[in-house]
């Protein structure tokens, strides 16, 4: 077996270097941002006086970083190129991960952050394979151009990220005569909450506390009314974005046509009973309306091929169903 490197991996890694010694380091020189490095960073990058939150002038500089990287075609690196990606395999990121972590800490690469000039876009993957296509062309360019964050609603206090024991709930409930879900819980580590403009929150849908199947998740605007943010959870490394969020008789609504509306999937798992492997089965969807009928079939009928092979394939997947007022938008 062959364990050297590609040559053309070498061949990127130093681009990457080149990149970092033209771009990124010029920038943490400056102004004397590498407060936000060496021994001054905790306090640098933490506002003390504001839950422990980290500063805007810290997260402004990475935000200028992953521009600068974006620019240069990097950021998108692992992505498809239909979304200015190069394909990037996961050998290749876990090389280029680990070539930019052994060169220390830096604006380049920081790992306490998860931030890095060559990033993972694991979310818009996932749309993209699961999602509508008007749930693809709500979220995939907002998660890209970082006008839309999502933040991940999974441990909770009582269970950590053992997520077949939840507690939070949701309920199916009608409001002003749209059929929707009444979601009751808490979350805790829900990390970029004081950014994100949705949290994927998942939640019991059916089925008793340790089973695998009846849980779905729900994207849900992240100052919707009941969703409150109690505390920011302080850590031995600061600063923190990590709150407890609680959830109380939150209304969800299903709608996939509009994008300033909340757009939501549901996962759900499935056994084959014959065989005993994983399968997808298509949730059986009752529209509203002839009009809501015509649009759901357009739906299934736009899925192209490999996302149908990559669903199949996947022990979970995503679905939504449209609203009566929105369904003539598609």
């Amino acid at each position: 077996m062959d364990f050297n490197l590609p040559i053309e991996l070498t061949a990127y890694l130093a681009e990457l270097d080149d990149f970092i010694v033209r771009e990124i380091a010029p920038l943490q020189a400056r102004d004397d941002n590498e407060r936000f490095f060496d021994h001054r960073r905790e306090w640098a990058r933490t506002d003390f006086d504001n839950q422990g939150l980290p500063r805007p002038e810290w997260e402004a500089l990475l935000a200028e970083a992953r521009r600068r990287a974006d620019r240069a075609g990097h950021l998108r690196f692992a992505l498809p190129a239909a979304y200015g990606g190069r394909e990037g395999s996961h050998l290749w990121m876990a090389v280029i991960r680990e070539h930019l972590a052994a060169k220390g800490l830096g604006l380049h690469n920081d790992l306490q952050t998860e931030h890095s000039i060559v990033a993972n876009h694991p979310l818009v993957l996932a749309i993209r394979d699961f999602g509508t296509p008007a749930q693809r062309d709500a979220f995939i360019p907002g998660l890209l151009d970082e006008s839309r964050r999502l933040a991940f609603g999974l441990t909770e206090p009582q269970h950590g990220s053992d997520a077949t024991h939840m507690e939070t709930r949701a309920v199916r409930e009608a409001r002003g005569g749209r059929a929707g879900w009444r979601i009751d819980g808490a979350k805790m580590w829900t990390t970029g909450m004081h950014t994100a403009t949705h949290c994927v929150v998942f939640a019991r849908t059916s089925g008793a506390a340790g089973d695998a199947r009846g849980i779905s998740a729900f994207v849900v605007p992240a100052r919707a009314d009941g969703v409150t943010i109690e505390e920011y959870l302080w850590t031995f490394n600061m600063p923190t974005d990590h709150p407890r969020v609680s959830l109380s008789n939150v209304w969800w609504t299903m709608t996939r046509c509009s994008a300033r509306s909340t757009v939501a999937w549901r996962w759900r798992s499935t056994s084959c009973t014959r065989t005993g492997s994983a399968r997808r089965r298509r949730a059986s969807v009752r529209p509203t309306s002839a009009c809501a009928r015509a649009c759901a079939m357009r739906a299934r009928a736009s899925r192209s091929a490999r996302n149908w092979r990559a669903t199949r394939a996947s022990s979970f997947r995503w679905w939504s169903w449209p609203r009566r007022s929105r369904c003539c938008a598609c």
